[in-house]
């Protein structure tokens, strides 16, 4: 049903796939549609405990924009245009997806890319694959990823791949905490796989309710974030899952989750 992108589910992991090969899996509305469906699909999908994104082939994860796409339409856009524009509502799609979003890189992320990398919450990158936000070049300034790479770099990093726009490796977006795992091109199915298993093995409301606490406290004090987090954990201690996690803990086996 898709045209840009592949859905699969599997083993309760969702697997959506950037299938714009000819244009390194760059983003255009059409995608950002399909995205923004499938997460949709996924979120509302209790079989689904993970989401894996990933891209076609090993050349690009996602090249960011489309720029030929950009050419043709015009740069030039009022505040309400980029409001409605397709960067814009997949970034802000990513805290109310649900479930937890693991990134597989088996290209490079560049520009929005990498954007759309970071805005996962773990990224798995094969070695030799290569980061960047490369707008400087172009006389533009990475404003909408901006605001989520600077969630996880500290701000002389951010400035460095800002104003150079230069290429580091997975090694480095590791290092400034842009990458979760670097691993050998021939494991990285295996440790993406590993990682999704093991997450969707655990509570799917305990996962959904934690994550969504994650992104409600951000920027908050630290008296009304922890105010709130008390609340959060009181409700969580009532589920079935949570009773049931402290039951197969004291009784030495695997817990069975229903998530209720």
């Amino acid at each position: 049903m898709y045209s840009t992108i592949l859905y699969s589910v599997a083993d309760r992991i969702a697997r959506i796939t950037l299938n714009r090969p000819d244009a390194r899996n760059s983003l255009n509305d059409a995608m950002v549609d399909e995205l923004l469906d499938a997460f949709a699909r996924a979120r509302d999908d209790d079989e689904v405990r993970v989401v894996v994104l990933t891209g076609v082939g090993d050349r690009a994860f996602c090249a960011g924009a489309d720029l030929g796409g950009l050419a043709a339409s015009g740069v030039a856009a009022t505040r309400e245009e980029l409001r409605a524009s397709a960067p814009f509502r997949l970034f802000t799609a990513f805290p109310a997806l649900g479930k937890p979003v693991i990134a597989r890189l088996a290209g490079h992320a560049v520009a929005g890319g990498l954007g759309l990398a970071a805005a996962c919450d773990l990224v798995v990158a094969a070695d030799d694959v290569k980061l960047a936000t490369p707008e400087v070049n172009v006389g533009l300034w990475p404003m909408m990823i901006m605001a989520i790479i600077n969630r996880n770099v500290a701000p002389k990093q951010a400035f460095r791949l800002y104003y150079t726009g230069e290429r580091i490796s997975a090694a480095e977006g590791r290092e400034i905490g842009l990458v979760t795992d670097v691993v050998p091109r021939a494991e990285l199915d295996a440790r993406v796989d590993a990682l999704a298993r093991t997450i969707a093995a655990k509570s799917p409301i305990g996962l959904r309710r934690g994550r969504d606490a994650f992104f409600a406290v951000e920027g908050c004090p630290l008296d009304d974030a922890v105010e709130y987090l008390l609340g959060e954990l009181v409700q969580l201690a009532a589920t079935e899952d949570a009773k049931e996690g402290i039951t197969a803990f004291l009784e030495k086996r695997p817990p069975h989750y229903q998530g209720r």
